[in-house]
């Protein structure tokens, strides 16, 4: 049966608007499963464990702000580790999309959690025959929050004919810490546009020009629009 699978993360919460955190945000990693991607994980696996990290799951926005378990770790090795990420989407032939909102435009997390299923809705219809072209849908979601549960049992169920939602853990799939890399990335492509970013995140990517030729344009190719 050919399938393809989607893994989820978000960034954000349904909460009241907030300066400090502007904008929710669900992004999608596509990924056809008739395509083996053993050989980058193998590789990504390697990388970790020559960097001193091994069996470790990459989490992205600590790695860029210097926090929880790269707290003490210097700029250079965080570089490293998110750089071996970036390398190991390269080769998996998988696509991404994001999906956003900015909180200060919706008055609730019933609004918003309708404005996030018009854009998810739209998507897939935009997309519809290719979604069709597989006989199921699988998806991956840690369960984060269940607004995004609901959201994506309400629209993938009733607009797909085969689907399955699963519950995982991040450090399971190297695709989901994928997905978390490109929500990161999009929510510092956000900030950048409004001028937002903070010290830290400067301080990681050296300049806005370094942030977009090392980061945001290389991702750029894999955006399913």
């Amino acid at each position: 049966m050919s399938e393809l699978s989607i893994f989820i993360d978000e960034s954000g919460d349904f909460g009241p608007y907030d300066f400090r955190s502007p904008y929710y945000i669900i992004t999608m990693v596509f990924h056809d499963q008739s395509v083996d991607i053993s050989l980058p994980i193998a590789k990504l696996e390697q990388d970790l464990a020559n960097r001193g990290f091994p069996d470790h799951c990459v989490h992205t926005g600590p790695i860029i702000r210097r926090e929880n378990e790269y707290e003490f770790e210097t700029i250079q090795t965080r570089r490293r580790i998110l750089n071996s990420m970036v390398t190991f989407i390269k080769h998996c032939n998988i696509r991404y999309h994001c999906f956003h909102i900015e909180k200060k435009h919706i008055e609730d997390s019933v609004q918003a959690s309708a404005r996030l299923s018009l854009l998810i809705s739209r998507f897939v219809r935009d997309h519809y025959q290719e979604f069709l072209s597989f006989e199921k849908t699988k998806i991956y979601y840690d369960n984060g929050q269940i607004e995004i549960s609901k959201i994506l049992a309400s629209v993938f169920t009733v607009l797909l004919p085969e689907v399955e939602i699963k519950r995982v853990v991040p450090s399971d799939y190297r695709l989901f810490q994928a997905a978390d890399m490109f929500c990161s990335m999009e929510l510092i492509r956000l900030k950048a546009d409004a001028s937002a970013i903070s010290a830290s995140e400067m301080e990681f990517f050296g300049s806005i020009r370094d942030l977009k030729k090392n980061y945001l344009n290389p991702l750029d190719v894999y955006e399913w629009n």
